[in-house]
């Protein structure tokens, strides 16, 4: 009995000492092996607040892209080496949490001014600070997914301080978006004869018309309206533990922002849609979009496309895909960004 009580006593002790370990366990990117390339992770105050930053490539000379993640509060830093490793051979390749997001959550600092707004001041200031730091007079900006609310607005307001903007599963306007998901997720759900899904589904019609609710995500996600050559990367909390930029104090960080980024930011898109904030860019811009992506409508996305002014524009169909394009299909989308940024 003794000696039973001492093997639980050990077995405590380890596993507390692991779950520590876990907890502060130190965070890096690994580094990349050329002359003049880089390959950093790194917290920097941007407009008041301490930013988590990636920035990777083989060659800092490279045309540099910004990426905007979605969500909101879906940081993309502890899976983006597996999807832009074509990427980094021929661009730098930044990375970055937004304020409340991931590694940018801070546990005491006051998100009481949060919003959509914020964000976008934070990106203006961001892009900034990645010009001065590579030396680039423009740098190339990709949204994905909610990342193209804030992006497309910063394109808008400075356009100055871009090459191009492109937008990935682009937002458009939210409600006929919302309403092609909860079509396309009530067929699939009959055509599989989940009934109780349909039900559900069907109930929250009014709402959505509304402009009241979304379609839930699990179910577009379970019909094949978020990936369909990948497993939907976003969350997988197993996969942010074994990547080298997250700890698990990271990936509470990550729940605790995800939560307060969801309830205090995503009303904002179904009051103030995309659609009715910008309407026209005067720098080139270009919508990539998976055919099967029902979490921001491709079919929405075209009309919003249409919609635009601009000089130069251009509508990018991937037949394979869904909501994530430029990972589901990761050669191709490597190889239109050479062809349209490196000729």
């Amino acid at each position: 009995m003794k000696t039973f009580k001492k093997f639980i006593k050990y077995l405590v002790l380890i596993m507390t000492s692991l779950l520590l370990l876990a907890l502060i366990f130190p965070t890096w990117t690994s580094s990349i092996k050329d002359i003049n390339s880089i390959s950093t992770l790194e917290q920097v105050e941007i407009n008041g607040s301490d930013h988590e930053i990636m920035i990777r490539g083989q060659n800092k000379n490279n045309p540099v892209i910004l990426f905007v993640h979605g969500g909101p509060g879906c940081s993309e830093i502890p899976y983006a080496k597996k999807y832009q490793d074509l990427l980094e051979t021929e661009f730098t390749v930044v990375n970055y949490d937004q304020r409340a997001s991931g590694k940018s959550y801070h546990f005491f600092e006051d998100y009481s001014n949060l919003s959509s707004d914020l964000l976008v001041e934070d990106l203006l200031a961001l892009t900034d600070y990645i010009a001065n730091q590579l030396n680039k007079e423009k740098i190339i900006l990709i949204g994905h997914s909610y990342g193209t609310y804030i992006a497309t607005q910063a394109a808008a307001k400075a356009p100055e301080k871009y090459e191009a903007y492109v937008g990935i599963g682009q937002m458009s306007n939210t409600i006929e978006s919302e309403m092609d998901s909860l079509h396309f997720t009530i067929k699939q759900a009959q055509l599989k004869n989940n009934t109780e899904d349909v039900a559900h589904l069907q109930r929250l019609m009014e709402e959505t018309s509304n402009g009241k609710t979304f379609t839930p995500r699990h179910l577009v996600s379970k019909y094949g309206g978020a990936t369909r050559l990948i497993d939907n990367p976003d969350g997988n909390m197993l996969g942010m533990l074994f990547s080298t930029e997250y700890n698990l104090l990271d990936i509470i960080r990550y729940n605790k922002g995800l939560s307060l980024s969801q309830e205090v930011l995503v009303k904002d898109v179904l009051q103030h849609p995309l659609s009715a904030k910008v309407n026209s860019l005067v720098l080139p811009f270009y919508f990539v979009m998976g055919n099967y992506d029902y979490q921001t409508s491709s079919n929405s996305a075209k009309k919003y496309f249409d919609q635009l002014v601009a000089t130069k524009k251009e509508f990018i169909a991937y037949e394979q895909s869904a909501h994530y394009p430029q990972f589901e299909e990761k050669e191709r989308f490597f190889e239109w960004m050479h062809t349209t940024f490196k000729k």
